[in-house]
């Protein structure tokens, strides 16, 4: 399940599904209601031209074009994609403390009863820092 800080907005929210169909029902409807009327002045108007065709030709095509654009939903339209990164700032608002961008070195107290460790050592009793070249 999807957790968010935020609530989801209405805006935000997908079509209702009866929406969507009463959408798509009338865009069929519309779209064969042009047919209908394509094939009428086809065969109406006079003289025959080339325009005769381009009818004819709408006459054919828009049923196949009707029940394409009826069965593509709301949601194959709009690729809207929701970007996290433009909801955070860009620079945090509020600083770190006196030490922001600093360095900050922890060292472990020693256990009672061991001898603290020198800085120097790499911990395995070589001196790490001798000047006569031995390690």
């Amino acid at each position: 399940m999807k957790s968010s800080s935020r609530p989801q907005s209405a805006t935000s929210l997908p079509r209702a599904p009866r929406d969507d169909v009463d959408a798509r029902s009338t865009r069929y409807l519309a779209t064969m209601a042009l047919r209908v009327v394509c094939f009428i002045l086809m065969v109406v108007i006079t003289p025959y031209g080339w325009y005769t065709w381009v009818f004819g030709a709408a006459a054919i095509f828009l049923p196949y074009i009707a029940v394409v654009l009826a069965n593509v939903g709301q949601e194959a339209r709009r690729n809207r994609r929701e970007d996290p990164e433009r909801a955070l700032p860009a620079v945090p608002t509020t600083p770190l403390g006196p030490h922001s961008g600093s360095v900050i070195r922890v060292e472990e107290a020693p256990a009672i009863g061991e001898r603290p460790a020198d800085p120097t050592s790499d911990g395995e009793g070589h001196d790490s820092g001798s000047t006569d070249g031995t390690a």
